[in-house]
């Protein structure tokens, strides 16, 4: 009977620890996720940048398409986001 006890007070602690860790959690997982599309914005933007002082005649279409790019990559933020508040 003290077995079953003990058992049951182990696993109310692990619970306890388990929520006293998910907001770490949450924030390594969206800060993790922010990675990959602050590095991709940063490069898409900077060749679009680089490309319209290249070309001047062709800024409308590449600011067309930047923007595009933009949204997709921000998608993937998105992702992260919703994710860090599933793993709660």
């Amino acid at each position: 009977m003290d077995y079953i006890l003990l058992a049951t007070e182990g696993a109310a602690a692990v619970e306890a620890a388990v929520a006293n860790y998910a907001p770490i959690g949450q924030g390594l997982v969206y800060g993790l996720g922010a990675i990959g599309p602050g590095i991709g914005i940063g490069f898409l933007v900077g060749k679009t940048i680089e490309a319209m002082a290249r070309q001047p005649e062709m800024v409308g279409q590449l600011q067309t398409t930047m923007f595009i790019g933009v949204a997709f990559v921000e998608a993937l933020a998105l992702f992260g986001f919703v994710l860090s508040f599933i793993i709660s």
